[in-house]
């Protein structure tokens, strides 16, 4: 009896929920902070490679202005459009990733992930996945019997995976293809998909993951610095061991804002996929708690979207919520792990915090159709509630 109490208690907890403000404030704020914080963390060196203090910060504020617009575009753009675009979608992730590896494609510190447009470059692999986890959305809602059922309905999917995953490599970019892989196979999981299916697939990408691992020089010593950073804390360890300086400097408040040491040509990547770092460094643990509970926000917010959609009889719009927030809150957590030593280095940004375009737009992209599912999922509830119309009992009308 108590614990069917306490199961009412929760579900009508939930119920309360207001999962569209919150997920609105909690991007809200994690933009405004980042865009404070790549003020701070990017005057100094704008001004010493590039001659303008406000190169970055300028920037920041112009992709910032055009991923509110995308997200007001997107939130305009109907959920059965992402449905009906799979195809579609699909070819343009693939292409994308393909085209960068031509000669089209620019490479920074030996990766090939941008193609330039202009005043700005696009990293292919934000837009190859927003677009990879609408095509398998659509997959899993019009093959879901077979999906589930079958072992070439659960591999199907995965060739596609497979191929995107193998011209990631190629770029190479290794923290994409693990975000991607990783989102996807928990969406098809949240899909109903029993886990026995998906051990065999665990255990093929560990031995892949070793294997490149492995065979790869530069990721090699990214374990093993990994591992003891302050062994070779002027090589391979470097990035590492000064990010945990960061953190250490930044005590329980933080030295305060603009005061960071670590900026100063210390911490590699400082205003990019170190820029957590700097917040800890200058807000101290308190900063640090602040973004992860923002982050957990908003990573909430999409999961409570997505699971009202799916009792509301939306499948795509539940599986397609699952997929967009998992990739958001993959990347933030890998970003975060990385930045404090818990995860081998990668080239991963902070959503909506770090600098770059590409990420902020998409991620931006991501909120907007979040927004969408819950507005859509709002309007069918109080379309189902007019038709009803007022009831009666015992000849007294009541709503």
């Amino acid at each position: 009896m108590h614990a069917d109490l306490s199961l009412q208690r929760r579900n009508a907890w939930l119920g309360e929920i207001q999962p569209l403000p919150m997920l609105v404030v909690s991007a809200a704020a994690l933009l405004v902070l980042g865009v404070i914080m790549i003020s701070s963390a990017s005057m100094d060196m704008a001004a010493e490679t590039v001659g303008n203090s406000y190169y970055y910060v300028v920037r920041q504020l112009i992709f910032a202005a055009l991923g509110c617009l995308l997200a007001l575009v997107a939130v305009n753009v109907p959920v059965a459009w992402w449905e009906r675009s799979g195809w579609l979608l699909l070819g343009i992730g693939l292409l994308s990733l393909f085209l960068v590896l031509t000669p089209l494609g620019r490479t920074v510190n030996g990766s090939t992930r941008w193609i330039p447009f202009g005043l700005f470059n696009v990293q292919v692999s934000e837009v190859a996945k927003l677009c990879l986890i609408a095509y398998l959305a659509g997959y899993v809602v019009r093959r879901r019997e077979e999906l589930l059922n079958t072992w070439p309905g659960f591999l199907k999917p995965l060739v596609v995976l497979g191929l995107a995953s193998v011209l990631l490599v190629i770029q190479p970019d290794f923290g994409a293809t693990v975000v991607l892989v990783t989102a996807a196979a928990g969406m098809i999981f949240l899909s109903g998909v029993r886990l026995s299916r998906f051990m065999p697939l665990i255990g093929t990408l560990v031995v892949l993951g070793a294997i490149l691992i492995v065979t790869q020089p530069y990721r090699l010593k990214r374990v093993v610095s990994y591992l003891d950073p302050w062994k070779d804390q002027f090589d391979s360890g470097y990035q590492l061991t000064q990010s945990l300086i960061a953190f250490g400097r930044g005590e329980w408040a933080g030295v305060g804002l603009g005061n960071s040491i670590q900026k100063l040509f210390y911490l590699p990547e400082a205003h990019t996929d170190f820029i957590f770092a700097i917040i800890a460094e200058e807000f101290g643990l308190l900063g640090s708690l602040l973004v992860l509970g923002l982050f957990a926000l908003l990573v909430v917010s999409g999961f409570v979207i997505a699971r009202r959609a799916e009792k509301a009889d939306m499948p795509f719009g539940a599986c397609f919520g699952y997929g967009l927030t998992l990739l958001i809150g993959l990347q933030a957590g890998i970003n975060m792990a990385v930045s404090t030593g818990l995860l081998p280095t990668k080239g991963l940004t902070l959503p909506l915090v770090s600098y770059g375009g590409s990420s902020l737009m998409i991620t931006c992209v991501c909120i907007g159709v979040l927004a969408r599912i819950e507005m859509e999922r709002l309007d069918q509830e109080k379309l189902a509630r007019e038709k009803t119309g007022p009831r009666s009992r015992g000849g007294a009308v009541y709503d």
